[in-house]
């Protein structure tokens, strides 16, 4: 008795002069409740909010292009100065011609996109985003031609800042267009930010 009483915890006890001996409680198991996300539908949400339909990633593809057609003016000296590469748009020339056969395009896309897409709560936010950083990068092209009217840059002037405004569309176009093709959300530098104030306001 004297071994077991050693094994058992005890503590001194002031009133009866001795020690009691603790008896441990019976563990309680708790049951719990909770369930992997896939099984509550959390998952599934989750991934379709991740990954666009393919009529959102068109819709955003589409809204790229507002930029890049309006972008092509730019391109005007170099396209002229290395003929291989004009060659490579030649494919979309008759979408060119048919853009600008219509009057006042321009801001017939900007007020359709703005109107009809970005202030639509009812589409998702991926589409929104993408079309009001396409209006954000549009309304950035209108301030060179703004700027060469007030200024009248002498003639090299002209031509390289022409190149530059043409190539940082291509390569943001480039760049939106396989970020849609892909699913992905596009960040452009300084337009991100703007266009992300837009769609929380």
């Amino acid at each position: 008795m004297a071994t077991l009483s050693l094994l058992r915890p005890c503590c001194f006890h002031p009133l009866s002069g001795g020690t009691v001996t603790l008896k441990p409680k019976p563990f309680v198991h708790l049951k719990s409740n909770w369930k992997p996300a896939e099984k509550m539908g959390i998952g599934a949400r989750m991934s379709n909010r991740s990954s666009p339909g393919p009529t959102e990633r068109l819709i955003s593809i589409a809204a790229y292009t507002l930029p890049f057609f309006n972008s092509i003016q730019y391109g005007r000296y170099l396209l002229a100065q290395y003929p291989k590469l004009a060659l490579l748009f030649d494919p979309i020339l008759p979408f060119l011609a048919f853009y600008r056969s219509i009057p006042y395009s321009s801001f017939v896309a900007f007020f359709a996109l703005y109107l009809g897409i970005v202030r639509n709560p009812n589409l998702t936010r991926y589409i929104r985003f993408n079309s009001m950083q396409a209006i954000t990068l549009d309304v950035l092209l209108v301030i060179p031609l703004l700027l060469h009217r007030i200024f009248s840059p002498a003639g090299p002037l002209l031509v390289f800042s022409h190149n530059a405004i043409f190539i940082f569309t291509l390569i943001s176009f480039l760049y939106t267009l396989t970020s849609c093709v892909l699913g992905r959300t596009p960040y452009l530098p300084f337009l991100a930010d703007a266009a992300s104030r837009q769609i929380s306001s």
